[in-house]
């Protein structure tokens, strides 16, 4: 569906009005209300803000209120479908216009946009930008325009795309229409990147914050990193989950381990065909799919509000990166997880790729974020602290919904372990890398050890005491700390840096933290999406309502109700379309159209409890 002619939208003037009788909410949420004025008022506006946290209805309502056809920037085919999906099952006049429609499609768009059947337009940055295009939106009214994935637009951004370099061409082109950029992911660098570029630099910035209380962060270095993955999915049965790996060959090896293991699951990357990968994502939206293993190529287009889990099974390149992949989990604000698995071999493959780049400017600015994603996987104090902190923002206190507020680590005087470990790089002339040197601090009889004949030097047997884990995880922690770097142009050699002196000449004490003991892994406890609320059967009932009329509509479920709006329902049960219309996502045209399907689930859930 491209296109709905359902409600008469210029007679909604008031944002209030529009928000509660076309999307049925009942109030604004933080920084809305205060966006959307402004946007209406014909001010420009720059507006980041967390996934999950209504970013769309900051340009969609304005669309609506002011006259003229809203045209929104989109990046992705999938993101614009979704998009004029949503709109469309609330009655808004929306379509969109990229490479997947038909010439006869594409020709009907154009003269519904230029009759002004159409009140909010979705396009790609390359269509917007063509001279012919151009022209035909200088002899319309156009409300506004709205550039979504915003960070694209600069180098400094985890995900530039070129094609956005054109878009600040629009500010010049249509003065006097307002220009809103959004995103969810932006450090204050990118942040004044993407201004300068869409030439937005005199435009209202409203930064809502970056946190997303819902999702729980758990990290753990890597054991048995596929037992660990299976761990964590076992206690998501039903629930939808995504997860990430950072090459094509490990997203089909862990997809196929899956499916042997009973789960329902499907690899998704670029090298696949064109065809497969829409096959996947369409029942991954349509909840026909639970588990989709993917590499980074997926998730920007993807507006699933019910994905309960995201699991990285290979640390990403950066924590904007982190920050957009986990924020897929729980869009719909309720309990959902994120899972990262990592090793010091991740971050070897992560700085080659690096050092392979020919800009130095880039591998600088790629060096760093790669660093700040290191010391949030290694991390000893509150995640959420950390990654919040990467963004300039300040968390008052530890947040308690994540790995180490829940379990904190022991910390020990960890002086004499970096001393011994300091000085057995040192002794090995800096030449070999980590597992070598633990050898050699455990007092191992290797051929290497015998060869170099390094059982003779000082420190050789000298870590006897402790396992492999543990020297390992000392090792991690000076090179996170700075007083050990890995040379990866030379096998991952370990480097002695200047912050090493005052250790090894006793002149600094050092706290560090001790491994985490390997215990026999049982199956995690099932998490809930409810939040403690009691009605599940009927819930599910919903559910099973909802999915019934997505299917005969060929649209993802959330398009009719998202998981929230069903448990308000559970919770309220409502009796009649009033009573419904108080439930939160409960708009005039949803209730008409899908009211009486629900309230007779909720009449028959009554009548047998």
């Amino acid at each position: 569906m491209q296109t709905s002619t359902l409600i008469n939208m210029p007679s909604l003037r008031a944002p209030l009005t529009v928000l509660r009788e076309v999307f049925g909410y009942e109030s604004f949420r933080g920084q809305q209300g205060d966006i959307i004025d402004s946007i209406v008022a014909g001010k420009d506006a720059f507006v980041l803000m967390p996934t999950g946290g209504g970013k769309s209805l900051c340009y969609q309502i304005p669309a609506l209120v002011r006259n003229g056809v809203g045209i929104v920037v989109s990046p992705l085919i999938s993101l614009m479908k979704d998009q004029v999906d949503a709109l469309a099952a609330n009655g808004v006049q929306a379509a969109y216009l990229n490479s997947s429609l038909s010439a006869d499609r594409a020709r009907a768009v154009y003269k519904e946009l230029v009759s002004g059947e159409i009140d909010m337009l979705y396009v790609s940055p390359e269509r917007l930008m063509m001279p012919d295009f151009l022209e035909t939106l200088g002899r319309l009214k156009i409300a506004l325009f709205a550039i979504d994935e915003a960070h694209c637009v600069s180098q400094w951004g985890h995900d530039f795309r070129p094609e956005y370099v054109q878009l600040g061409e629009i500010r010049d082109k249509f003065p006097g229409i307002p220009v809103v950029a959004l995103t969810a992911t932006a450090d204050e660098q990118t942040r004044k990147d993407i201004q300068h570029r869409l030439h937005l630099d005199e435009a209202h910035t409203f930064i809502s914050g970056f946190d997303r209380p819902n999702i729980r962060y758990l990290v753990e270095p890597k054991q048995n990193t596929f037992a660990q993955l299976k761990s964590f999915l076992d206690s998501f049965e039903n629930e939808s989950a995504i997860v990430y790996c950072l090459s094509r060959k490990r997203v089909e090896n862990v997809a196929e381990k899956l499916q042997e293991e009973g789960f329902d699951a499907a690899p998704y990357h670029a090298g696949l065909p064109s065809a497969e990968r829409s096959r996947v994502q369409e029942k991954f939206l349509r909840d026909d799919l639970k588990i989709v293993v993917a590499t980074v190529a997926f998730g920007m287009g993807i507006d699933k509000p019910n994905v309960r889990a995201v699991a990285h099974y290979d640390l990403p390149k950066n924590l904007e990166g982190y920050y957009q992949e986990t924020g897929r989990a729980g869009r719909d604000g309720l309990p959902s997880h994120a899972l990262l698995l990592y090793s010091l071999g991740d971050v070897v493959i992560a700085r080659k790729l690096i050092e392979n780049s020919e800009n130095a400017q880039q591998k600088q600015i790629e060096s760093h974020k790669l660093d700040a994603m290191v010391g949030f996987a290694e991390a000893i104090t509150c995640r959420r602290r950390v990654l919040l902190g990467y963004f300039g923002e300040d968390l008052s206190e530890d947040c308690g919904n994540c790995d180490v507020c829940l379990k904190p680590r022991q910390t020990y005087d960890g002086t004499e372990d970096a001393y011994r470990a300091l000085m057995c790089v040192y002794q090995l002339q800096q030449r070999f890398g980590m597992g070598h040197v633990i050898d050699v601090l455990r007092g191992a009889d290797t051929q290497r050890i015998r060869q170099f004949r390094h059982h003779d030097i000082p420190m050789y047997n000298q870590g006897a005491e402790h396992g492999q884990d543990h020297w390992s995880s000392v090792i991690r922690q000076l090179i996170h700390l700075g007083f050990l770097r890995q040379d990866i142009t030379n096998y991952s050699a370990l480097k002695l840096t200047p912050l090493t002196k005052p250790i090894v000449k006793r002149e600094q004490t050092l706290t560090l933290t001790l491994p985490e003991p390997k215990e026999p892994r049982k199956k995690r406890e099932k998490k809930s999406s409810f939040g403690g609320f009691a009605d599940e059967p009927l819930f599910q009932k919903l559910r099973e309502v909802r999915k019934a009329l997505a299917d005969a509509q060929e649209v993802p479920p959330y398009v009719i109700f998202n998981d929230t709006t069903l448990l308000d329902m559970s919770k309220m049960k409502p009796k009649n379309g009033d009573e419904m219309l108080q439930i939160s996502g409960v708009g005039q045209h949803k209730l008409g159209k899908y009211g009486e399907q629900f309230l007779a689930a909720i009449r028959e859930h009554l009548a047998l409890v």
